[in-house]
């Protein structure tokens, strides 16, 4: 029975990759269209009202009426739309609220998701996965087997108990279509329990109790801890004695890059899948649509209006962003979206590059946030990512997640980096290590190869590796522990790097 099911969602799934060949063959009328569209179902909001709504006719009119939001300019509509006010950023009123955890700061952003995003956006986006998924995968399996997800926590509102608000991970299991329910585990309760301790012994317990397990989605960093407990139990070596016929990982949030090693080894041979998602607190933006490339498919179709701020205005007082079609190749760009949840022209914070047009791909870089420029340098995540996975490789070194910060100007007039990494697997030969790794990262960047030539202006990054557990500890210690909270790879000060080193001295003591 479960193979006829299956089999009916291959020729399902077949059918929908019609309509993402539609927006990738037509992305300008597509996006063109979907900006008429949020417009006009805005108009009579607050929002539309104080912004001239009926007078927008395209792009220039759009970008002319409305400036360039962060989340403090919406923070105010946000908590009126969060005690329960209507048509202030979107139609009606909304009572589902992601709870954005992209960094370890005490100051949460909460983004609304109205019923248009929750169902157009999101959710859609988990279908266009499948659909890309069973396009790559003529064998896959989902609906005939299980699948495993690793959510978040809900909770109520307490001034206005209407609202919830969550990982939007939560959001989406509490609204999970019904004909998806049985295909997947855990049950609802324990994907959804907030004591992240406690859902991970229950994780792995449902997990190894079900050995059908065809795929599993989560952030890496706690991917990797689930399965560690899971052959703790059961005393297997890698995971594939425990679900034999695993096919897919669907991972996001972090770059995959540093975690490939260790998944190799948790999945050995080349039976199983990797995919990768971008789906945010603000939206389901991109899907990786072939697996034998290393980027991702935009989303066109699915409620988000885009455009995109170049690295020369992301610190502008008045920043000016560009359409998709003005965008170009290999250039740095901050995201800037429009969606069915009421967030126009947000910035979000993470940064891209364009890789091909028709269709339009992009790999995620970074955040506006998080990189390095102490001394002109310009380093971003994904160059310490893919400079640290190249030195583990070459060294045979593993590592289970790591932190950059500038030194800055020492009584020799020269700074630096210092980076604070937890090893998975150490090195034999941590100075050999870090020594490579600052040549890797100069093979990488220019910039950075400029500013460490002769050592004139920067030395040799300083390697600082932290005992088993520190990050996590340190992540526990902020009540940040487990879910799709993650560790910020990239700052361009010290507060990170003092705040662990800080903690970690007081915990030894």
């Amino acid at each position: 029975m479960r193979k006829l099911i299956n089999a009916a969602f291959k020729q399902y799934h077949k059918l929908r990759y019609r309509s993402l060949k539609r927006f990738m063959d037509q992305p300008h009328k597509v996006q063109r269209r979907l900006l008429k569209q949020l417009i006009e179902a805005s108009r009579h909001t607050e929002w539309g009202r104080t912004f001239n709504y009926r007078s927008i006719r395209n792009h220039e009119d759009f970008a002319k009426n409305v400036p360039i939001q962060d989340y403090e300019s919406l923070k105010p509509y946000i908590q009126r739309m969060m005690h329960g006010e209507k048509d202030v950023l979107w139609t009606g009123q909304v009572n589902w609220f992601s709870k954005s955890s992209g960094t370890t700061s005490d100051k949460s952003k909460f983004i609304p998701v109205t019923r248009q995003n929750l169902k157009h956006c999101h959710i859609r986006g988990s279908w266009d996965t499948m659909t890309l998924t069973y396009h790559n995968l003529p064998n896959a399996r989902q609906f005939e087997c299980k699948s495993m997800i690793m959510g978040g926590s809900l909770e109520r509102f307490e001034p206005y108990p209407k609202t919830m608000f969550g990982d939007v991970s939560a959001i989406m299991i509490q609204n999970m279509p019904l004909v998806g329910r049985p295909f997947y585990i855990p049950d609802i309760e324990v994907a959804l329990l907030a004591n992240w301790e406690e859902k991970l012994e229950k994780l792995a317990k449902a997990a190894i109790n079900e050995p059908k397990v065809v795929m599993i989605g989560g952030v890496p960093t706690w991917t990797v801890v689930l399965f560690r407990r899971m052959l703790e139990m059961t005393g297997k070596k890698n995971m594939l004695e425990i679900w034999p016929d695993f096919q897919v990982y669907i991972h996001g949030g972090v770059s995959f890059t540093p975690y490939r090693k260790q998944f190799e080894e948790f999945f050995p041979g080349d039976q199983v899948a990797y995919q990768e998602i971008y789906n945010a607190s603000e939206g389901f933006f991109a899907i990786q649509d072939d697996l034998s490339r290393d980027d991702m498919l935009l989303l066109l179709n699915n409620g988000v209006y885009y455009e995109f701020l170049p690295m020369s205005e992301w610190h502008k007082e008045n920043p000016e962003a560009v359409p998709l079609s003005e965008v170009q190749l290999g250039k740095n760009y901050a995201i800037v979206i429009s969606t069915n949840s009421g967030l126009w022209r947000y910035v979000p914070g993470d940064t891209v590059i364009f890789t091909s047009e028709y269709p339009y791909r992009i790999k995620i870089t970074g955040r506006t946030k998080q990189y390095v420029n102490a001394f002109g340098e310009e380093v971003m995540v994904d160059n310490t990512d893919k400079a640290l996975a190249k030195t583990c490789q070459t060294l045979n070194a593993t590592v289970a997640d790591y932190t950059v910060a500038p030194i800055y100007l020492d009584e020799t007039g020269k700074g630096g980096h210092e980076w604070l990494v937890e090893f998975e697997k150490a090195p034999r030969d941590m100075k050999a290590f870090a020594k490579l790794l600052d040549q890797n990262l100069q093979k990488i960047n220019s910039d950075y190869e400029a500013k460490r030539f002769k050592s004139m202006a920067l030395e040799q990054l300083r390697l600082h590796p932290l005992p088993e557990g520190a990050f996590h500890d340190w992540l526990r210690s902020k009540g940040k522990f487990g879910g799709q909270h993650k560790v910020p790879r990239l700052a361009n000060d010290r507060k990170y790097v003092e705040e662990i080193l800080d903690f970690l001295g007081q915990t030894t003591s």
